[in-house]
């Protein structure tokens, strides 16, 4: 294509340059026919305008003949030449000469003679060009004096040349002018002929160019055109570009604001304490029939989230999973999709490479994408008793930038292990199993966190309502698995959801951790010290219960930056949002999210805790903003601290025992 398309360019190119050689040569022919234009029309002018000043000369020397005939031009017959008496030829130049009848010229001012010169018709060609000159007779006074006599001398002839009278002009071209003038018109036809030749020969290039590129640029037959839009090159020129476009128009920017009105407004008793959607994602093509089953924030990007769906059960040709990663800037549809052979139950980015997301199937697959590449996983583990087999509900990535793993949990009990580069078989495997229960010895594991700075010892939620403590590795005073003794038990249903306080700001809260269950209730605990670790059975009972839900409290998360607040979401569609230092019975702000549909999943952004990404079970992925309520004072955490302490010897005021599994409901 790109070799089609820079061989027409240069077709074009060379097309171009023919017209403009042709143009030039016309402006050159058309500037020498107008130079060639003003000299004839010069030359005319001149040889019109010495013509036209001979004639006049001529006119004014030589009067048109009056009245003579050929007899009165004759000469007299007694002296040849001589003029007959009685004729007047006026000459100008001999004004004022008198001649007397006895041939003697004399200057007397009473004489007046004329003398006149006329184109006279010649009699032969000895008289030519002959001027006769007639002698007007005068009378004499004689005295008596004696003087010799003397005879009268020959009229002298005057002949006159052109020559005398005229400058001459040559009116006939010479032979030499003639033949410079034919080999100049010659060379000019010839010339004009090779012009004309050369432009032909450029007007049928130019022709032919022009078929050349219409037959390039041809219209597509239907097969042609359906070949192309179906070529893997367009596809994905028209998804990157599109891409691109659909950020720029969702850029949600006022660039109309006015920021001189409103500007003394009074504050509102509730600003600060709202919550406001962000946006909405939702493309039906991918979400419709689906659920969301985990969502995750890039550590990278502030602004990509990933949601993983399950099936579709009205779409049988569609992927059983669906992993979509969704842009703030881009809201009609994903910015990536993936897909799995069997439904994803868990996701997450790897915060050690910002391009690689990992999931949990419903197979027990896990598998490995790369935003880099296509819709399929780039990596994945195989379905054998060497990993998973059952749902994997849980994962979480541990370690550091050159030291890490995956962590990965599902129903049966198993915990594995994996190296991101390595899928094919885990690195370690656990099989955590407790002697107390009565059919099977296997936790079925729904949910599990890793405190911070810890990636040895983790807790893990149960379907039965209970919460371990295990150990990846032995360590002092505790085994590899299942710690036996201490159960975390209070929730009457199925853990859904547990989260460890933060480590952030200047108290260490680390060791409380939340939990929701579907009895509708969220509870605060406190994790043993892994210092001192039980050697007889123990029941480790709940800090706090949070009984304010109507509804299966599908998961919690203590906000990253405030160490009071933590959020939940329930079957009923409400966000609630709770700060301890406020309020321990219910919550600031509870927000009824979407059209009502159950939220399964709840995450704060990894950067400063401001939004919360929100799943429901309609498929939709919410963005909510709290504001300024994330924002945490230098007080917080003493309050926290007198918090905690304030619900713990409540509990113990209540005279509610550690071991009592009764729930602890208490006020500030």
């Amino acid at each position: 294509m790109d070799k089609r398309r820079q061989e027409i360019e240069r077709k074009r190119a060379k097309l171009a340059e023919l017209r403009n050689l042709a143009n030039l040569r016309k402006a050159d022919r058309q500037r020498a026919d107008a130079e060639r234009r003003t000299s004839d029309g010069a030359s005319s002018s001149y040889t019109s305008t010495s013509k036209k000043d001979i004639d006049e000369l001529l006119n004014g020397l030589v009067p048109p003949r009056s009245g003579l005939d050929s007899g009165e031009l004759t000469p007299s017959s007694s002296v040849p030449g001589t003029p007959a008496m009685g004729h007047t030829v006026n000459l100008p130049a001999l004004a004022g000469i008198s001649l007397s009848s006895s041939g003697r010229a004399s200057r007397q001012s009473d004489i007046q003679e004329r003398l006149s010169i006329g184109n006279v018709g010649s009699v032969n060609s000895a008289t030519d060009n002959v001027i006769e000159r007639t002698m007007t007779p005068r009378s004499f006074k004689f005295v008596d004096i004696e003087q010799p006599l003397f005879e009268f001398p020959h009229k002298e002839r005057v002949i006159y040349n052109k020559e005398v009278q005229t400058t001459f002009v040559e009116t006939e071209p010479s032979a030499d002018y003639e033949a410079e003038l034919r080999q100049r018109m010659t060379r000019e036809r010839e010339v004009e002929v090779e012009r004309i030749a050369r432009d032909k020969e450029l007007e049928e290039e130019s022709v032919k160019l022009d078929q050349e590129i219409e037959q390039e640029i041809r219209d597509l037959t239907e097969e042609e055109r359906a070949s192309i839009l179906a070529a893997p090159e367009f596809l994905e020129f028209v998804e990157n570009s599109s891409k691109i476009v659909q950020r720029a128009l969702n850029d949600g920017y006022d660039y109309i604001r006015d920021y001189t009105i409103n500007t003394e407004s009074g504050g509102d008793d509730s600003e600060g304490k709202r919550v406001k959607r962000v946006c909405e994602f939702w493309d039906e093509r991918y979400g419709k029939n689906r659920s969301i089953t985990d969502i995750d924030w890039s550590p990278k990007y502030p602004e990509l989230s990933v949601a993983s769906y399950n099936k579709n059960p009205a779409a049988l040709n569609e992927p059983d999973g669906i992993v979509a990663v969704w842009n703030l800037h881009m809201l009609e549809r994903p910015e990536f999709i993936f897909h799995s052979q069997s439904d994803v139950l868990s996701v997450t980015f790897s915060p050690f490479h910002a391009n690689l997301i990992f999931g949990g199937t419903y197979s027990g697959q896990i598998l490995l994408w790369d935003t880099r590449s296509k819709h399929l996983p780039v990596l994945k583990t195989p379905l054998s008793a060497a990993g998973h087999t059952h749902p994997v509900y849980a994962m979480q990535m541990v370690g550091t930038q050159n030291a890490h793993n995956l962590i990965t949990s599902s129903t049966d009990g198993t915990v594995c292990s994996w190296l991101v580069d390595m899928l094919a078989q885990p690195q370690e495997t656990l099989e955590l199993v407790h002697a107390g229960h009565n059919k099977t010895g296997e936790v079925a594991i729904t949910t599990l966190d890793f405190p911070d700075n810890e990636t040895t010892t983790f807790w893990v939620g149960t379907e039965e309502g209970n919460v371990y403590q295990a150990n990846r590795y032995d360590r002092a005073g505790a085994k590899a698995g299942l710690n036996q003794y201490d159960v975390y038990k209070g929730h009457s249903g199925p853990v859904m959801g547990l989260h460890f306080h933060p480590l952030v700001g200047p108290v260490d809260f680390s060791d409380l951790f939340l939990t929701s269950s579907v009895d509708w209730t969220v509870k605060l605990w406190r994790a043993k010290s892994l210092a001192k670790p039980s050697t007889t059975p123990h029941t480790v009972s709940p800090l706090y219960s949070f009984d304010e839900a109507d509804d299966y409290v599908y998961d919690v998360k203590w906000h990253p930056a405030h160490p009071a607040i933590f959020g939940t979401v329930d079957g009923s569609g409400k966000f609630d949002l709770w700060n301890l230092n406020t309020d321990t019975e219910v919550p600031v702000v509870s927000t009824t999210v979407g059209t009502g549909r159950a939220l399964n999943k709840l995450q704060w952004d990894r950067k400063d805790g401001r939004r919360a990404a929100l799943g429901g079970s309609d498929g939709r992925l919410y963005v909510y903003d709290i504001g300024d309520m994330g924002l945490p004072r230098e007080s917080e955490w003493t309050d926290m601290q007198k918090t905690v302490a304030s619900i713990v010897g409540s509990g113990q005021a209540n005279g509610v025992a550690e071991s009592d599994p009764a729930r602890i409901v208490a006020g500030r």
